[in-house]
């Protein structure tokens, strides 16, 4: 049935969207299954805090 050959698994390529991106991990002996990397754009912007004008 399976074979005691290398484990291979097809290349997927890189999935894109607007603000995450999906990798392929590379295989790793005695794992089951590859997995994969998901990376977040950040979205937020982070403005340096100024103290309000007094009155």
């Amino acid at each position: 049935m399976s074979g005691s050959g290398p484990k291979t698994r097809p290349q997927v390529p890189e999935g894109k969207s607007h603000l995450l991106t999906t990798t392929q991990k590379e295989i790793t002996e005695g794992a089951f299954f590859v997995g994969y990397k998901t990376t977040w754009e950040s979205f937020q912007k982070e403005v340096p805090y100024q103290t309000p004008k007094k009155p």
